[in-house]
């Protein structure tokens, strides 16, 4: 993912938070809102409460990279943040997967011509 397209400040995972929708799972929230920039922003946010720096640094990386690889699945135009659960820790990476890829399903973030 490009610089650029990630969100950092605090005040948009908060319009984001406060103005946007959202579908929850057993492993992370998904929260989401459109933009006018053409292209997806992304945000992860990963409490304290899943553990230590190690902990969490591995569950960050693990979404980021499943919304790497399935970002040409994902309609453009949208600000998303990403929230992981407890249950993301020990979830395996293709039921984390499926989790993130249902939420933008239930959100219709998904481009009509791919099936999750």
């Amino acid at each position: 993912m490009n610089p650029g397209t990630s969100i950092k400040l605090n005040s948009d995972f908060r319009r984001i938070y406060a103005r946007g929708k959202s579908a929850v799972s057993p492993c992370v929230v998904v929260y989401c809102r459109k933009n006018r920039l053409g292209t997806n922003r992304v945000g992860f946010t990963v409490s304290k409460k899943l553990g230590k720096a190690v902990i969490r640094n591995r569950t960050r990386r693990r979404m980021r990279e499943i919304m790497r690889l399935n970002s040409e699945k994902l309609e453009q135009g949208h600000d998303l943040i990403l929230v992981a659960r407890t249950r993301a820790v020990e979830a395996e990476y293709r039921q984390l997967e499926a989790d993130v890829l249902n939420c933008c399903g239930r959100l219709h973030l998904m481009k009509k011509d791919v099936k999750t």
